[in-house]
C-alpha cells in the first residue's frame, strides 16, 4: 500500500528576476513501513515537496495523498497522523526539554498524564535525561536537534517526515537516531526523509528519488543509482608523473563507458563494471609495464559523484529562497 502518493505536483513562487518553479510536475510514492529518501542539489525542491505533503503549503497543481487522505481537501486529518521535523529545531527556548515535549502532547490532546508519560519516554530514548529540567536556550545545537526529533514522535505517527534529520548531530547522536528510525520503520511507520548524506541513505533508505529543478530525475536503491554511473571506480597513483599517459592508457582498457581521467598530476581513475576484476587486471598490466605505484584501490561512487552525474551539480545544503507567494 502506498502511504504517500503524489502526482504532478507544481509550485511556483514569484522572486526577483522571475518565477521560481520549486515543483515542476513532481511524482512520488512511498510504501507502508518503508523509508523513502529524497536526494537532490541546492534548490531541487526537496523541502518544498515536504511542505506540501505536510500541509504547510498548498501546491498550485497536482494531487497528494497521505494514508489515502487528500492533503488539500482534508489537511487536519493528515496532521493527526503525521510527525514532522524540519531542517531547523522548532523548540521553545524558554521551556525545559521535558516541558517542550509535554506541550506537544497536550497540543495533540493526549491528556496531561499521557503527555507527561510520553515526554518521559522520549527524554530517555534520546538521552536527554540530564538536561530535561534545563531551559532549552542553554542546549547545544545537537541537543536541540534531538529534542525536535523527539517532538515529531510524540504521537507515534503512522507517517513521519524528516527534513535533513541528522544535520547538526555528532556521529554518536547520528547513529542513535538511525537506530530510532530503524525501530520505528520495523514497527510499521512509513518515513520520508530528505538527506545529503549518502551513508544515511545507505543505512536507512529502501528507495530513493533523486530530484532536480522540481522534478524526479531518477529512482532506485542506493546500489541501483550508483550502478547508473558505474558501480566501482579504480583509482591509481603513480610514483612518477611521467608515467601518467601509460597509466591512463592501461586504465582505459578496463573502462565501463568513458575513458580514464587524470585527477591530478600523478593520479587517474576510471569507472569499471567489476571493481575487483578490473583492479587485478590493472595492477598486472602496470607491473608488466614497469610502472611503480604509490597507491591503488577500488572506490565506490560518492554522493557527489551521483549528483554530479545525474544533475550536473554537486550536493549542497538546500537554502531558503527569498520569494513571495
Amino acid at each position: 500500500m502506498d502511504m504517500i502518493e503524489a502526482s504532478g505536483l507544481r509550485k511556483t513562487y514569484k522572486a526577483r528576476g522571475g518565477a521560481v518553479h520549486a515543483l515542476d510536475g513532481m511524482d512520488l510514492t512511498a510504501q507502508q513501513g518503508t523509508v523513502k529518501a529524497i536526494l537532490g542539489p541546492n534548490g531541487a525542491g526537496k523541502t518544498t515537496v515536504v511542505k506540501v505533503l505536510t500541509t504547510l503549503i498548498r501546491p498550485d497543481a497536482g494531487t497528494a495523498f497521505v494514508h489515502g487522505i487528500d492533503v488539500r481537501a482534508d489537511p487536519q486529518a493528515v496532521r493527526r497522523l503525521i510527525g514532522v521535523s524540519g531542517q531547523y529545531a522548532a523548540v521553545d527556548e524558554n521551556l525545559t526539554g521535558f516541558e517542550n515535549l509535554e506541550m506537544v502532547g497536550r497540543l495533540y490532546h493526549l491528556g496531561r498524564a499521557t503527555a507527561r508519560t510520553r515526554a518521559a519516554e522520549l527524554i530517555e530514548l534520546f538521552e536527554l535525561s540530564e538536561a530535561q529540567s534545563r531551559p532549552v536556550k542553554g542546549f547545544s545545537g545537537g541537543m536541540r536537534r534531538r529534542l525536535d526529533l523527539a517532538g515529531a514522535l510524540v504521537i507515534r505517527p503512522r507517517v513521519l517526515f524528516l527534513d535533513e534529520p541528522t544535520t547538526g548531530l555528532d556521529p554518536r547522536s547520528r547513529l542513535a537516531m538511525w537506530d530510532v528510525i530503524k525501530r520505528l520503520v520495523a514497527d510499521g511507520t512509513t518515513l520520508l526523509l530528505t538527506t545529503q548524506y549518502l551513508e544515511e541513505a545507505d543505512q536507512l533508505a529502501d528507495h530513493i528519488s533523486v530530484v532536480d529543478d522540481g522534478k524526479v530525475i531518477a529512482n532506485g536503491t542506493v546500489d541501483e543509482l550508483k550502478a547508473q554511473i558505474g558501480g566501482h571506480r579504480v583509482e591509481v597513483t603513480a610514483v612518477d608523473e611521467r608515467d601518467m599517459s601509460a597509466v591512463v592508457a592501461v586504465l582505459t582498457r578496463y573502462a565501463a563507458g568513458e575513458p580514464a581521467e587524470e585527477s591530478d598530476a600523478r593520479t587517474a581513475h576510471v569507472r569499471v563494471a567489476s571493481g575487483p576484476d578490473a583492479l587485478h587486471g590493472v595492477l598486472g598490466d602496470l607491473k608488466s609495464a614497469g610502472i611503480e605505484l604509490h597507491d591503488a584501490g577500488i572506490r565506490r561512487p560518492t554522493l557527489d559523484d551521483v549528483f554530479l552525474k545525474l544533475t550536473g551539480h554537486v550536493a549542497e545544503k538546500e537554502e531558503d529562497v527569498e520569494v513571495s507567494p
